[in-house]
C-alpha cells in the first residue's frame, strides 16, 4: 500500500492529483529559488502571514499549502505525499482527495491564524499531509477491514513519530500539524463512523 513500484509514467497516470500537487511544489520552489525570477516578491505574496489574512488577503489561507521554505522542506513534503497519498487518492477518487487535502490544509492555516501571533509567517504542505494521516487514523478506528494490520501499524507508527518530531524539531508550525491531523480525522470520522 505504501511501497511505490510504479514507473514514473504509471504513477502520473494512476495518481494525477498527487502528481499535479508535486508539480506545483516544484514550480513554486524553482520560482522562489532561481535568481532569474522575482523570488522575494512571490514568496511575500503567497506565504501565510496572519496579519495580512486579517487585513483581507484570504488567499493566504490556501497558498502556503503549496509553498516551501527551501529545497529540503519541499522535497520532504513531496516525498511524504508520494508515499502516503496514492492509497487515499485511489480510495477516495480525485475530487474527494482534493477536497480532503485542501480542507485539512486550510483548517491547519485557520488554526494558525487563530492561535498564533499576528506576526506569524508560515509555509508548507505539512498541515495537509498531517490531514491525510488523520484521515488514515479514522479508517483504522472506524473501518479496520479497509486496511491490513501491517498497513495500519505502519500508519500509526509514522503518525506517532511525526507528532513527536513536531515538538522536537525547531521552526515547525506545531499548530498546523496538530490541527491538520485533527481535521483529517474528523472528516474521516464523519465519512466512516456510520
Amino acid at each position: 500500500m505504501f511501497t511505490r513500484t510504479e514507473s514514473l509514467r504509471d504513477f502520473i497516470r494512476f495518481y494525477p492529483v498527487i502528481t499535479f500537487i508535486i508539480f506545483i511544489h516544484i514550480i513554486l520552489y524553482l520560482l522562489t529559488a532561481l535568481p532569474i525570477f522575482p523570488s522575494k516578491f512571490l514568496f511575500e505574496r503567497l506565504a501565510g502571514v496572519n496579519l495580512y489574512v486579517v487585513n483581507g488577503e484570504y488567499w493566504r489561507l490556501v497558498t502556503p499549502i503549496f509553498m516551501h521554505a527551501g529545497f529540503a522542506h519541499m522535497l520532504f513534503n513531496s516525498f511524504s505525499l508520494v508515499l502516503f497519498g496514492p492509497a487515499l487518492e485511489q480510495l477516495l477518487g480525485r475530487t474527494k482527495f482534493i477536497l480532503v487535502y485542501l480542507v485539512t490544509g486550510i483548517a491547519a492555516n485557520l488554526a494558525t491564524l487563530l492561535l498564533e501571533p499576528l506576526t506569524y509567517t508560515h509555509v508548507g504542505s505539512s498541515g495537509a499531509i498531517f490531514g491525510l494521516f488523520g484521515f488514515y487514523i479514522s479508517i483504522i478506528m472506524f473501518r479496520k477491514a479497509m486496511m491490513s494490520r501491517e498497513n495500519s501499524q505502519t500508519i500509526m507508527t509514522i503518525a506517532i513519530i511525526a507528532v513527536i518530531m513536531t515538538f522536537v524539531q525547531s521552526n515547525i508550525n506545531i499548530t498546523a500539524h496538530i490541527f491538520g491531523m485533527l481535521s483529517g480525522f474528523l472528516i474521516g470520522a464523519a465519512a466512516y463512523r456510520r
